[in-house]
């Protein structure tokens, strides 16, 4: 993430030191005269007045297992724990995977707003979601190239852009914490070496699951990508398909 350094410049002008009392200009000249004294020189220099660089945002590792039993629910069961209240549908579920699915995968229905990760017993894993808003939701192939847990985070200069009040604030980063939007986990998705700023991450927001509520990212309940993260292995694929704009859904 990037980090900006500010200056700013006073406009105050410096001025040479007073001549000596016995020390007289000729106006006409500009000659010193009545003494062997030379004058300083005059300057007019700007002062620049150099405004420390912001602190780069930080994520303790010593607050993460903290932070892990706060966004956890009390007896928390994942197939039926639901503080949030959402539909139940989008709570984890094994499933059964179609045959030909790589084990380790992750497969986002963006119609149904489901997410699952194939296991390697023909089975998989299926978590509810929230998705990207309108025409920020990019379908398509990615590779999982990093992961990270309680991950800082910048806003893409294309959202601060786009709604600078929401996002100009934290144009220096965010630290780590249950108030960062990416939440307890994130998966980062690239395209070959380019990363593509679209992430798999938790959500201080869990009642959007079900919806249309990011700003390109696929949303999830942090205490679900808590007991996902393990799971994942950095080198596997992630597919998010087309919305219900560009597909019809099958019951």
């Amino acid at each position: 993430m990037l980090n900006r350094r500010h200056f700013i410049v006073t406009g105050a002008a410096l001025f040479s030191q007073p001549l000596a009392a016995q020390s007289v200009i000729d106006p006409q000249t500009r000659t010193l005269l009545g003494g062997d004294i030379t004058p300083a020189p005059v300057t007019s220099d700007l002062v620049e007045e150099v405004v420390p660089a912001p602190r780069a945002p930080v994520s303790p590792p010593n607050m993460w297992p903290v932070w892990d039993r706060r966004v956890t629910p009390a007896n928390y069961d994942p197939m039926t724990t639901n503080p949030w209240g959402f539909h139940p549908r989008f709570l984890p579920t094994l499933v059964e995977a179609n045959a030909g699915l790589r084990p380790g995968d992750i497969h986002v229905d963006a119609v149904a707003r489901y997410l699952y990760h194939v296991r390697g017993d023909g089975t998989a894993m299926r978590y509810g979601v929230a998705i990207a808003r309108g025409n920020l939701y990019e379908p398509g192939s990615y590779t999982v190239r990093r992961k990270a847990k309680w991950p800082t985070w910048r806003p893409t200069d294309a959202m601060i852009a786009r709604d600078p009040q929401a996002y100009e604030q934290h144009s220096d980063g965010m630290d780590g914490g249950p108030n960062n939007p990416l939440g307890a986990r994130a998966f980062y998705l690239f395209e070959g070496n380019r990363d593509t700023y679209l992430r798999i991450h938790g959500t201080p927001e869990p009642r959007s699951i079900g919806g249309r509520a990011s700003s390109g990212c696929v949303r999830m309940v942090m205490a679900h990508i808590i007991g996902l993260y393990e799971e994942v292995n950095p080198g596997v694929t992630a597919i998010l398909y087309p919305t219900e704009n560009t597909v019809t859904a099958r019951s």
